[in-house]
Parts: C-alpha cells; structure tokens; sequence
C-alpha cells in the first residue's frame, strides 16, 4: 500500500491557521493593536478602509524591529514573547503563539515599515500570500507601521462570508473599544475612509470610559474597589436605573486582557438582584488582577477565554464585592429600623433660631355676653346673614317656563339604569363568534369545525409587524407630534447605526434630529408608540443591528418592523374584554400570513370536534 500521509506545504498550513486566528477584519485589528501595546507604544493609530476589506492599517511608536526581526516576524511559531513552556504560566503579554503576523500574511497583502532605536535607516518589507515580494532598507519614523491590504484575496469563499461595511466596521468599533479600555495610558486614533471616528488622549479610567461612550455617561457609574489574596477588583458598574434590555456595555478584563465569561456575568447579575427586572441586563467595566500562574489563557485560538484555578473564590469575592460597592454608595435601598423621623429638623428651620412662643389671652371675653361681638373681640362671622329686604325684586321679570305643557317623558336621569337583566345569560354576539381569555395568555374562539387556542402575544406581533411593513412599503406612515421633544443619548457607535437606518425609521413614522455626536432629538413617533417606551424601542433597534444583520434596505425595514412588533405587542399577563378579543381574532385572520409570528412560531392550534370525541372514549 503506498503511503498516503505527506506534510502540508507552509502556505497551505499557514492558510489553516489563518481560520483559527482571522474569522474577520476585525481579527486583524485585534492581532496588530495588541503587537503595538506589547512593543511599548505610547500612540497607537487604527486606520480603516471599506470595513477592513481594504485596508487595516496599524501604526504606533513602539520598539520597532531590526532587519533580522522583521523578517522572522512572519515566520509561523515565531514570536519574543515566550522562551520554554513554562513561560505560558507567567505571561504578562498580548501575544505569544506567534501565529498572527503569519496566518495574516497568508491571505492578504501585507506591507510593514519599522525602525528601533538608535538606527538611522528602517526597513520596508511587502508579502502576498506568505511570499515575500521584496525588503528594502527605507525611511521610516520610530515604531512599526502594518498594513494589511485586501483581505481575504486568495480565498474567495472566506472572502464572500464577510457582511457588509457597517456589520465589519461595528465588529472592528467593538475590537477597539476592548483594547482602548484596557490601557487608558495609551492615546489613541481611529479613522474610517479618511475620517475621525475617535481620539482618545491618555487618561485615567474613568475619563476614557467618558471618551468612548459619551459625555452622559458619567453619571451612571458606580466605582468598585476591592484587594483581596485572591484577586484585586477594580473598575466600575452602571447604576440600576441604566440597566437595558439589551447586552450593552458589558467588559471584563482580566490582567489587562478582556474576555467573556458567563459565570463571572452570572455573579455580577445576582449582585444586582432585586435592583434590575429579570429581562434588563446591567452594565459593567470590571478589571480583575490575578497571578499569571493561576489562570490558563491558552484555551482559545482568540484568546477571549481563559481559565481560571479557583472559579467558585472569584465567583464569590466579586459578587460580595459588587453588592458591597452598590450599598457603599447608596443604590441600594435601605431601611433603618432605629430612626425617628419626628427628630429631623426642617429644611428651612435649620438655620433659626429657638424662640419663645407667645400666647395672648384676653382676660374680659365673654362669649354669653350680647355685647362680644360690638367689643371688636371677633370679626362677623362669614356665614351671618346679611339683610334680607327686598329679596322679592330678584326675580322681577323671570317667568316660569314650568307648566302644564311642559313634557317630562323626554327627561333622562342618571340613575334611570335598568338593572333587571344583570343576573341574566349575556347574549352572544352578532357575529356569532364566542371568544373567551384562557389564563390572561390564550383566546378560545369557536370554528365550524370545533376551536381556535390563540396566542395573543404572537397574534398581535404577526398584526403589527405586517402593519408596520406596510406603512414603510409604501412610504406611508402616519406620526404623532410629541408637544415636548425627547433628547434621547447614544454612544458614538449607536449614533452611527442610528444615521444607518435613519431612512427606514423615518418611513416607520419615526421623526428625529440628530444634534450631536451622541444625541438624539425626537419630535414624532409612530402612533403605536408611546412616548415612555421610545427609548427602549431605539436602544433595541440599536442592539439588534450589533449583531449579524446585512445592511440592505429591505432587511433593515424587516428587523426594524419585527423589533417594533416585539415591542409594542399584547403581553401574557393582560386582561383583554370581549370586544379586544374578537378584533384581535379578526385582525389576525385578515393577515397575509395568520399560522406563525414573524419569529416564525406558530400563532394557533385547531382542536377539531372529532379530537375532542376521542378524549370521551
């Protein structure tokens, strides 16, 4: 038999670890800014071009590599990082695998100048799919420059499952929000197509949370402080209040390096018990320094899990520590059995002084005596009557319009109510269609054929949202004008995806002014939107197009009618009357599409007379 297993070529297997490291342009930000923090960068630029597809370019002014270096960069297994395995235990670095630069380069076009210290001349090198065109002695300022051009170019079916240029641009804001979050002493520069999405000057914390996600957001933080042997925790928390329906602003970092991490999320949630609703989710910046020694963090091709040896004592001491910081700064709610609030003194009286009551008494008052009122002791009192002469010439020239004409069977009373047939069997319907509410969730109605059990929430989702896509279909959504406008605050990034689909929320009835970079004027909603839920419609629109959603008009109009619908429906729990209940029956049964919700779940269930037969049997 011959032999049939053979070595992968080095472009070939640079191409397969090229799908473990780079999933999106994204990946290529994350690999290159995390190279420029771990080479001593001050300054870190992030430049982008068409949603990475073109160009992803990092500069900073770090270390800079020599001749020697730049080459053996882009060498698979290369790296300064790390020297034996034991060093995977004592890691104080981004990067360590030494894969990045490596599988990078094999499928795009790469393009690198760097200088170190103390050297005149840098070098300029270029690579397409692992080959290297040339290297060239150049003149570079200090710090390394990587640009990575047309990714993807070699394999075209990676290349086709990349989404639009708004979904890549959010996914690479997202990248750039962990790293910059991670290192507030670091300044940093983000440009799109030639312009400034963010500069963010080095700072302490608190400032640069400020910075990436807006001025308004100040307020809404809670520090959080703790040392322990274990672990020491720092960062911040977002009030109750904040808490969305949406997974917004939620970071972890571990040693300076951000990961996800369901059980540590776990125990900041029930930290926040009985603050928040089951269905918000609270925001956090939580920065956690542990030993290098007792964490893994090479589980991961992207290195966003890691493992830790002690779960449960982290688990324990940052919950402790997150229901201690709200309590510290009084978010929570409390109640002190042992205060008396007769001894507070007034707001207005603090300041006064303590003064003798006086009480004056009149000695002579005699209240049997005739003459008490002509002493001047009491004033004439309201209800004295005055003097009644005359009082006839009133109703001079009135005459009675009462007389033995005068038709009292038109007269209506209030209390003329009949009540006989209160106790009597409520008549059906006209229709001849019986509905009744199942457990505040289902409506029964009765067919030909037997019955109907209705959802109501997902009836009424199919009504609105074939609703909704009519009136952006045609363009002919009617808004209500709000007498005091709404000044609603985004961040930079939901500003953005907000100017995105500005067109389809306008034809959904939506009437808005964007004002500043991270503010939002609406003057108008569309009718089945109240007032009190625009934000929490504009916040879920916002979150749903973070996720994997392309950037056509028709998919916008869909989710942006599906999210509406969602919304606004009839929730399990409300109490409908009769006549709530049939038009809902009505409506559904007059949509184009009555069997499932626009979840694609189904709406109701027949139960025919024969079904019931059998349960008799």
């Amino acid at each position: 038999m011959a032999d049939i297993i053979r070595l992968l070529p080095d472009h070939v297997a640079n191409q397969i670890a090229a799908g473990e490291v780079v999933q999106r342009p994204a990946s290529v930000v994350k690999e290159l800014m995390e190279n420029a923090i771990d080479a001593g960068a001050t300054s870190i630029k992030l430049i982008i071009k068409d949603g990475g597809k073109v160009l992803v370019q990092v500069v900073d002014n770090g270390k800079g590599m020599s001749e020697t270096d730049a080459r053996l960069s882009f060498e698979r297994h290369a790296t300064s990082k790390i020297q034996s395995a034991e060093d995977l235990f004592q890691l104080n670095t981004k990067g360590f695998r030494g894969e990045a630069l490596a599988s990078i380069a094999a499928i795009a076009h790469v393009e690198m100048h760097t200088k170190p210290e103390n050297v005149e001349m840098g070098t300029h090198l270029r690579i397409e799919g692992s080959k290297i065109i040339f290297q060239e002695v150049a003149v570079t300022p200090l710090g390394t420059s990587i640009a990575v051009k047309n990714l993807f170019f070699n394999i075209p079916a990676r290349r086709n499952f990349l989404k639009s240029n708004q979904v890549e641009l959010r996914h690479i804001t997202d990248e750039f929000h962990r790293v910059a979050l991670a290192h507030p002493s670091i300044g940093f520069h983000f440009y799109n197509n030639g312009s400034e999405l963010f500069n963010l000057p080095v700072t302490n914390l608190r400032q640069r949370i400020v910075h990436v996600f807006g001025g308004r957001f100040n307020e809404k933080l809670v520090p959080v402080a703790e040392e322990t042997q274990v672990v020491k925790i720092s960062g911040f928390l977002c009030k109750p209040e904040f808490a969305k329906k949406s997974r917004g602003e939620q970071f972890f970092f571990v040693n300076n390096r951000f990961i996800k991490s369901a059980y540590l999320n776990h125990a900041v949630v029930s930290a926040f018990e009985g603050l928040i609703k089951n269905t918000n989710h609270p925001g956090y910046f939580l920065y956690l320094d542990v030993d290098p020694k007792s964490i893994d963090i090479n589980i991961h091709p992207t290195k966003t899990e890691i493992k830790f040896d002690d779960e449960h004592t982290v688990y324990a001491i940052l919950r402790s520590t997150l229901k201690h910081s709200l309590g510290q700064f009084n978010v929570v709610p409390a109640l002190d059995f042992e205060h008396d609030k007769n001894l507070e003194t007034p707001y207005n009286y603090q300041n006064k002084e303590v003064t003798q009551p006086h009480v004056v008494v009149d000695a002579g008052f005699n209240p049997f005596a005739e003459s008490a009122q002509q002493k001047g002791s009491f004033s004439k009192p309201s209800y004295q009557k005055e003097n009644t002469k005359g009082w006839e010439n009133m109703y001079v020239g009135l005459e009675s319009k009462v007389g033995k004409e005068t038709n009292f069977d038109n007269l209506t009373f209030e209390s003329d109510v009949i009540t006989g047939a209160i106790f009597k069997e409520k008549e059906e319907p006209e229709t001849g269609v019986v509905t009744f509410q199942l457990r505040r969730k289902y409506i029964v109605t009765t067919i030909k054929s037997g019955m109907v059990v209705i959802d109501q929430t997902r009836a009424h989702q199919r009504i609105l949202y074939e609703k909704f896509l009519k009136n952006a279909t045609i363009k002919d959504a009617v808004s209500q004008q709000l007498l005091f406008p709404l000044s609603l605050s985004f961040s930079k990034n939901d500003i953005s995806i907000i100017k995105e689909i500005e067109e389809n929320l306008i034809g959904l009835g939506f009437v808005m002014n964007i004002v500043d970079q991270d503010k939002v004027e609406i003057t108008g909603l569309p009718l089945l939107v109240p007032d009190t839920e625009a934000s929490m419609v504009l916040e879920q629109i916002v979150a749903d197009y973070h996720m994997e959603i392309e950037g056509d008009s028709f998919s916008q109009t869909d989710v942006l009618a599906k999210n509406l619908s969602k919304t606004l429906s009839v929730k399990t729990g409300m109490v409908l009357d009769i006549e709530s209940q049939q038009a809902l029956v009505n409506d559904l049964f007059a949509c184009k599409e009555s069997r499932v919700s626009p979840f694609n779940k189904p709406i109701y269930i027949t139960i025919t007379e024969n079904d019931i037969d059998k349960k008799f049997i």
